[in-house]
């Protein structure tokens, strides 16, 4: 092997080429001669892929369910850090394995079990796809009005076909197009995003602020979940895709300070100053509900509205690049057999088609948002605890060509592994309601069976079950997924090293 820059990892991720050739990777695991960068060049994409201004709408989200500011902030900033930590685990095992994630998640449950993972990681993937394509449609709109330059149905066409360009053909170049624009994108959308803070700042009351009531302890936990599955763990099915061209030799601890910090430092600042926003404003707070990123120019002066709509389009293509690049490696998982590119394509279509229906056919944007991100929110909790506990069984490097088999040491189908996310499932739709969307008010089946006083109770919208899907997963796996994983490391030393302690 010859030990150039890219053999020898010293090469950045992302520096490969001009960044505008078309990645040719797509499913199978990277080769040695191609792994390259440092875990601190992870910073840049998942920085860049959760600076969007959509962090402060969140703080009218956590006040929606009637806590005081200082428990929306525990709440905010405790379920974005945990949540990107389990993104940090993840990411750990791309390194350990070369593969994208819904390939090493075959070793938990069969090559051709992980079909359902895959599947609902598919969904989720083009879902926020589309939910960041729509709100970027609906803020360059809603900017473009107040400027004189134009309303109605023809700008929000505009705008709509700018933005899915752009995270379409993004998502069709591939790896190296992306970590290249991240980088770009989030040194731009920082300096930006500071100067909104800095323009309204004076809107900020603190005798409004401080004056808002405490709420229960279910209301506490419904706000602290939102924040979990609205930000780390939407992102959990996706960890590996990007730690996968660092080399085996790359620091696990690297790896998963800086996926949490990158992914994580924006969105505090952001939900933090979002709470002391829309508690000092009502009206604010209640426009935030219908455009959550159009909302927030009302109280910016207009000659700042042009860097506005810079920063809020990038920060949100920001995210749509990274769910589209994985979205398209799912869909091959999945057994497509196109090139990648295709793949990306394809979901591309798909974003298209869902923003048309959230811009333009939708009531309100705020209802399909939340029951999608609960709804979908329990069963990849319970596939996330059930990847990360075969993680932790795990002492050695997975078996490359196997993840590929049917008939390897990762068999067909585990139907231990299977079972926990359905039963997690069962158990955590049980305890979770959805008055968002009427399609969903079946959910929180089992709240009046556990004494939580049924739909209309207390703990009602803590939305429990997506804690107790992920804990379904994770003690059940620990505990009968052991004995499996010690079977199959006995077969033999696997292809390449030994995975790195964490």
């Amino acid at each position: 092997m010859t030990t150039d820059a890219r053999s020898t990892g010293t090469q950045p991720l992302g520096s490969g080429g001009s960044g505008l050739a078309v990645e040719a990777n797509g499913i199978n695991v990277i080769a040695e001669s191609e792994r390259k960068g440092k875990p601190r060049d992870l910073f840049w994409p998942w920085c860049a892929a959760n600076i969007a201004v959509l962090g402060i709408s969140y703080g009218s989200f956590l006040l929606g369910f009637g806590v005081s500011f200082w428990q929306a902030t525990i709440a905010g900033v405790l379920g974005t850090v945990v949540s990107f930590l389990l993104v940090g685990f993840v990411s750990l095992a791309g390194k350990r394995g070369s593969a994208p994630t819904m390939i090493l998640s075959r070793a938990a449950f069969g090559v051709r079990g992980n079909a359902l993972p895959a599947t609902l990681s598919y969904i989720l993937l083009v879902g926020w796809e589309t939910v960041l394509c729509s709100l970027a449609t609906l803020a360059t709109a809603t900017v473009f009005d107040r400027l004189g330059w134009g309303s109605g149905i023809a700008t929000k066409i505009i705008a709509f076909l700018v933005v899915a360009l752009i995270v379409v053909l993004a998502g069709v170049l591939g790896f190296d197009a992306i970590m290249r624009l991240q980088s770009i994108i989030t040194i731009a959308t920082a300096v930006l995003t500071v100067g909104y803070v800095v323009l309204t700042a004076g809107h900020v009351s603190w005798e409004k602020v401080s004056s808002a009531p405490s709420g229960s302890a279910g209301v506490f936990i419904g706000a602290l979940i939102l924040a979990v599955t609205g930000f780390g763990l939407g992102w959990v099915n996706s960890g590996a895709d990007y730690s996968r061209y660092l080399p085996r030799t790359a620091s696990g601890r690297g790896v998963v300070g800086w996926t949490t910090f990158g992914a994580s430092v924006a969105p505090v600042v952001l939900v933090v100053f979002g709470l002391l926003l829309a508690a000092s404003d009502a009206d604010l707070n209640g426009k935030i509900a219908a455009d959550p990123i159009g909302a927030l120019t009302t109280i910016l002066p207009t000659w700042y509205l042009v860097p506005f709509a810079l920063v809020a389009v990038l920060g949100l293509v920001g995210g749509a690049v990274l769910d589209i690049y994985s979205s398209g490696l799912a869909l091959l998982t999945l057994g497509l057999r196109v090139p990648r590119w295709v793949a990306a394509g394809i979901d591309g279509v798909l974003m298209i088609l869902g923003t048309i229906y959230l811009v333009w056919l939708a009531d309100s944007f705020l209802g399909p948002f939340q029951g999608f991100l609960i709804t979908l929110g329990v069963p990849i909790a319970g596939w996330c605890g059930v990847f990360l506990a075969d993680l932790a069984l795990r002492k050695t490097a997975y078996a490359d060509a196997e993840l590929y088999q049917p008939a390897g040491r990762y068999g067909a189908v585990n139907p231990v592994a299977v079972g926990l996310v359905v039963a997690g499932t069962a158990v955590g739709w049980g305890l979770v309601t959805n008055g968002f969307a009427s399609w969903l008010s079946w959910q929180g089946y089992l709240l009046s069976v556990v004494g939580l006083g049924g739909k209309t109770g207390a703990w009602a919208y803590a939305n429990l079950g997506v804690a107790a899907s992920f804990a379904i997963g994770f003690a059940g796996y620990l505990a009968l997924g052991r004995q499996r994983v010690r079977a199959q490391e006995r077969i033999g030393e696997p292809a390449g090293c030994r995975a790195e302690a964490a």
